[in-house]
């Protein structure tokens, strides 16, 4: 018997760009979205074409790179926004506008200071302009798990009517319960008439940490698409996870009557270069795509899966994509096996400039570090990246003194908008005293809110990953560095998020949190 398709829809770039820090230059979120098709992702959320003319350029980017995707764009159920969304769209292969409109009555009344009835008047009125450019129209309910039961079924057939092709119900503010949100979406679809000509669709967030849960849940009462990120990114406590929900409908057959169209053996590629990007590691023990995922401590456990693989696994690591990495370049690679191998990871260099930079970056690398592998090659890659913000610092030269028993010293000299500078300073550790001698020149009045290192593969000669999180007057970005030497790879990353905040680059998301 045959299964009902569940349509994979990935907003890593709209919804998951909205996490504190996470933005993605135009570049970067191209790279992810060739991954994406490349995993066979059904829709790919590319943005939010209104918010700022960054955000428009990279989902009319998305819209010109992918071909075997639909690229999608959000936008309120306003003209302009539908306007702005389709503009970026036109290039695109296969398209699709996603509207929403606030539902529940504290939205209506406090947000939009509406009344039902121009609500639903509003939604329709946005689904029939969106059909003028495309027919394939998503609306959805913003905060729809705290809406009426009975508005939400007048206002989805009207938007059916109207031409919408996909109804997504969303667990905005992670309220939803698995059972009362799964039992909701059936009840929806049993009782809207029109019901029958649209996809149900879900979008979960995870303040409860049950987004995964109660997305599943919908999938068993009906929903055919669900809305998730990569690693779960997302504003707040995130989204429901994408490798989560395709690993539970693959691995559970027989509780899901649905299948996905995903090429699991992309997962963790795509997992680890979207933590590269964004500068969210991924902690060891989350599912999928965590370093633990598929280890084991426990000698018993050990014993079961030398003997049998299935006593203690449920899924095979392969296929989601470990194991995958092989070693790929060392010192003696030409620049022609560099180029090809970093094609077949999705990146393509814009000049001969950016590909001579890269190159001469891994010939750095090589000569550190004998065994190179694609981990090591996407961080190298967005290191080279990250001067698409412009450089007004760069680190020069650097010398650090720690010995025990002695106050740490640094002495950093940088160029600073083309011109050296020299300074020192102490600090309680290594870091720490290059830090602050950074701070001498720059006197950015930063506040240092988060310092994580991570270690890009295994042994001791392993690059580390360092991400610095600063926030200046409710501005916060994120700097990413990686070098084999932990303190140069920290100091990498705090110029990296002092150019990016000088860059003022900023991101606007008018919809306070859409859907």
């Amino acid at each position: 018997m045959s299964k009902d398709k569940l349509i994979i829809f990935d907003t890593t770039l709209r919804d998951g760009e909205q996490s504190p820090g996470a933005s993605m230059t135009r570049d970067e979120k191209v790279r992810i979205a060739k991954v994406l098709e490349k995993m066979k992702v059904d829709v790919i959320e590319a943005g939010f074409a209104i918010a700022s003319p960054g955000d428009f350029d990279a989902v009319k980017a998305v819209a010109n790179a992918v071909k075997d995707s639909t690229v999608c764009s959000l936008a309120r159920a306003v003209e302009g926004d539908i306007a702005r969304a389709a503009d970026a769209l036109k290039n695109a292969a296969s398209s699709r506008i996603h509207t929403f409109i606030a539902t529940s009555p504290i939205h209506m009344k406090y947000k939009l200071k509406m009344e039902p009835p121009q609500v639903i008047e509003q939604a329709v009125k946005a689904v029939t302009y969106a059909r003028q450019f495309t027919d394939n129209v998503e609306f959805s309910l913003e905060d729809a798990s705290r809406s009426e039961f009975e508005f939400m079924c007048r206002i989805i057939e009207a938007c059916i009517n109207a031409g919408a092709g996909t109804i997504n119900i969303p667990d905005t503010v992670g309220y939803g319960e698995p059972g009362q949100f799964g039992e909701t979406i059936g009840k929806l679809i049993q009782n809207i008439p029109n019901a029958d000509k649209a996809v149900f669709s879900v979008h979960c967030h995870n303040d409860l940490g049950l987004a995964v849960a109660n997305s599943l849940s919908a999938v068993v009462h009906g929903a055919r698409q669900v809305e998730c990120t990569i690693n779960g990114l997302g504003e707040r406590a995130g989204n429901a996870s994408l490798e989560e929900i395709v690993m539970a409908v693959a691995t559970r057959k027989d509780v899901f009557p649905v299948e996905t169209g995903i090429d699991t053996r992309h997962i963790v590629p795509a997992s680890r270069l979207v933590s590269n990007i964004t500068g969210f590691p991924v902690q060891p023990n989350k599912a999928i795509v965590g370093a633990n995922a598929f280890a084991h401590e426990s000698g018993i456990h050990q014993d079961g899966v030398l003997k049998h693989r299935e006593t203690y696994e449920i899924m095979r690591a392969e296929d989601v994509g470990w194991n995958t990495n092989k070693l790929v370049m060392g010192k003696h690679s030409g620049r022609a096996a560099f180029k090809a191998r970093l094609e077949e990871l999705g990146v393509v260099f814009g000049t001969p400039e950016e590909l001579n930079e890269a190159f001469a970056r891994f010939k750095e690398l090589a000569d550190k570090k004998h065994e190179i592998f694609d981990e090591d090659l996407q961080a190298l890659v967005s290191d080279v990246n990250s001067t698409e913000v412009g450089e007004t610092y760069r680190l020069k030269s650097m010398e650090v003194h720690s010995k025990t028993g002695s106050t740490p010293h640094a002495e950093i000299e940088l160029m600073v908008a083309g011109q050296s500078q020299r300074t020192s300073a102490d600090g309680s550790g290594p870091v720490d005293a290059s830090f602050k001698a950074i701070e001498k020149i720059a006197q950015s009045g930063t506040d240092l809110q988060l310092y994580s290192v991570n270690a890009i593969t295994s042994g001791t000669d392993s690059q580390g990953e360092v991400t610095v999180r600063l926030e200046r007057d409710g501005r916060i970005v994120n700097g990413n560095g990686a070098d084999t030497d932990i303190v140069v790879a920290s100091v990498k990353a705090y110029l990296n998020a002092l150019n990016i905040m000088m860059s003022r680059v900023e991101r606007a998301h008018p919809q306070s949190g859409g859907v």
